[in-house]
């Protein structure tokens, strides 16, 4: 599981270097290599066998839905494979930079299953941008969730006279 935030800088190849927790998590999965695709205003990260199972389910949605197509389009034509290389570095592709606004700086997240790569300006409005919406007391997600019902009250008997 990735989890966190970092901050580097992008080398002039086009090199980012991999959070050392998110290294430790790709060796205990032996995954030499990622898959990068671009994702809202990010890039996303998958390890190799993430990313198959995300294929999979690509491959389940309805062929003929427009929505799905969609979707199925957008990811799988914006992929690309990484290697990380001997000093835990992956190349990230200059037209996925480009399109993730990626110059020099970037934000790392860990996002559970996967990591984000963000321009440090788009993560910062995105954060705002969250924030306002978790304020927002009309938001139908209950967090922390309720606690689970407890069983009713088995029901009193009257004493009998």
């Amino acid at each position: 599981m990735f989890k966190g935030t970092h901050h580097y800088r992008i080398d002039a190849k086009g090199r980012l270097p991999v959070p050392a927790p998110f290294r430790r998590a790709l060796d205990e999965r032996r995954q030499t290599s990622v898959v990068a695709t671009l994702l809202d205003q990010c890039l996303a990260v998958y390890p190799s066998a993430e990313w198959l199972r995300l294929e999979r389910q690509l491959e389940q949605l309805p062929a003929f839905n427009r929505a799905a197509k969609a979707l199925s389009r957008l990811l799988v034509s914006r992929a690309a494979d990484c290697e990380l290389d001997t000093q835990g570095r992956i190349l990230l592709p200059a037209a996925l930079r480009q399109a993730a606004g990626l110059e020099r700086e970037a934000i790392v997240i860990g996002v559970l299953s996967r990591f984000e790569v963000w321009r440090p300006e788009r993560w910062e409005s995105f954060l705002a941008e969250s924030e306002r919406l978790l304020e927002d007391a009309t938001l139908e997600v209950a967090w922390p969730p309720p606690p689970a019902p407890s069983k009713p009250p088995l029901p009193q008997r009257k004493p009998r006279r």
